[in-house]
């Protein structure tokens, strides 16, 4: 029997082992999609405690300790931070197969240097001993991106923003990490949802310019994507329900449309069809025109506990996974865009794990121009990024696409300790490559082998995103 989590975790044969240990492990890490904030990094925030630095924001913990019957007063409430740390020590052991329970202990080992396993009864040897850490400064935001081997993190920015910390970290010569804003416009095209009209009025503000028309609404999203690329942004990010594609030939429909969305009004879900794809187009083109990757997120059903969402807001752990099917508008609106050659890199994300061989096949479908990789089945995201979903997505790409190509792991966290989640995914990777070299299905050449898992671990998002490839 092994030992939990012992220096070989996940590793299941000698070749697995050998190329986690002596290629993917020290590489370093393009988080190239995340939520944390800059603001924090530019701050270099020091952490009052391990539930500031754990539970804080984290959705994924909070539904684990909401399930086991614990009030809501200990999960967002205003519960002292240490009893709230007490309520989700006693959660973790029931968690088993569970990611969390593997992430929290490797950020416990990694960051922290202690291997005993939490539960209730260890509670307060865990708290005292990450409080004891978090109070040096070598444990401040900086520190731990820089003992993390991260070189470049995207955040996730509101085109309203006026990243103002992104210039401050690009300005501090004291900063040895790249933070790159990614664009996420997802307010300017939900015209079928409540605040559409208010969010426009300060689009316009930050643009300077009016809006009446969908010219307007163009030139001020263009006036922005300006903006953001000169403040070094390198990717979009589209937070769909599911992707759209329905067009008019007629401007007057169009129109009619964004007049209603700006007014307040009722918008029907074919007629907003209509302004998203418009939209998501227009987007696509001018992504390609200043090199920039367009990552589409979709498949999330979002909010469905209707009393938590008035009483707790949005992105507090209830959503769930949509099984809405729409392979054939996703294969529409990137062929709209291949016919006008203006297709950009493109990662598809589906939350529905059922997607993962339909993307596969899909993005085949639009490769080529010279671009390797150009078009990306993402890694397993969100309700997905399991060990068994993380095998999967791999193992989908392989049998169907070229794995080679692939640009690996992300965090999506919200959290400076989750760049475990990097570890974890080569883990499984070396093990997947490992095994099919073991059971003779790959040759059993470790130097073609290792090279394979560090361009997947590391080299390739670089590349792909645009940083200098360091290693």
């Amino acid at each position: 029997m092994r030992d939990f989590m012992d220096k070989d975790f996940l590793l299941y044969n000698d070749t697995a082992k050998e190329l986690y240990h002596g290629y993917a492990a020290d590489m370093p890490i393009i988080d190239y999609h995340c939520h944390i904030n800059p603001a924090e990094i530019m701050e270099n925030r020091k952490f009052d405690n391990i539930t500031r630095a754990w539970l804080g924001g984290d959705h994924y913990k909070w539904r684990l300790i909401r399930s086991v019957g614990v009030d809501e007063h200990f999960i967002t409430g205003d519960a002292p931070d240490r009893e709230k740390f007490q309520k989700f020590a006693e959660t973790l052991p029931l968690c088993v197969g569970n990611p969390i329970h593997h992430w929290t202990h490797l950020e416990l080992r990694r960051y922290f240097g202690c291997d005993t396993v939490i539960s209730g009864e260890t509670a307060q040897e865990v708290w005292d001993l990450t409080g004891r850490k978090l109070a040096e400064d070598s444990f401040r935001v900086r520190g731990i991106i820089e003992r993390s081997n991260v070189q470049a993190i995207g955040t996730t920015d509101d085109p309203i923003d006026d990243l103002r910390h992104h210039k401050a970290l690009r300005d501090d010569t004291t900063n040895s990490v790249i933070v790159s804003p990614t664009f996420r416009p997802d307010k300017a095209i939900n015209i079928d949802k409540p605040g559409f009209a208010e969010y426009l009025a300060k689009l316009g503000e930050a643009a300077q310019t009016g809006i009446a028309t969908v010219a307007d609404l163009k030139a001020a999203l263009l006036s922005r994507i300006e903006f953001f690329n000169d403040m070094g942004c390198r990717a979009s990010d589209h937070g769909l329900d599911y992707v759209p594609f329905r067009t008019t030939d007629d401007p007057a429909v169009l129109e009619s449309i964004f007049a209603r969305g700006l007014r307040g009004e009722d918008v029907s879900e074919a007629e907003a069809e209509v302004f998203k794809t418009d939209l998501m187009l227009f987007f696509g083109r001018e992504f390609a025109r200043l090199g920039w990757v367009m990552q589409l997120h979709y498949g999330a059903m979002r909010n469905n506990n209707a009393a938590k969402l008035v009483k707790l807001g949005p992105d507090t752990g209830f959503d769930a996974i949509s099984t809405r099917e729409c392979s054939r508008t996703v294969s529409a609106f990137l062929n709209a865009l291949e016919l006008d050659g203006k297709l950009p890199r493109t990662i598809l994300y589906s939350l529905n794990p059922n997607d993962d061989a339909m993307l596969v096949s899909l993005i085949g479908a639009f490769q080529g121009g010279g671009a390797f990789g150009k078009v990306q089945h993402g890694s397993a995201w969100w309700f997905n990024d399991t060990k068994t979903g993380m095998e999967k997505q791999i193992l989908t790409l392989a049998n169907g696409g070229v794995l080679g190509a692939f640009i690996g792991m992300l965090t999506d966290s919200r959290s400076f300790l989750s760049y475990t989640r990097h570890e974890y995914f080569r883990r499984i990777l070396c093990n997947i490559l490992g095994t099919l070299a073991e059971n003779g299905e790959y040759p059993r050449d470790i130097r073609t082998l290792g090279e394979i898992a560090r361009n997947i671990s590391y080299r390739n998002a670089a590349r792909y995103f645009g940083y200098d490839v360091k290693m």
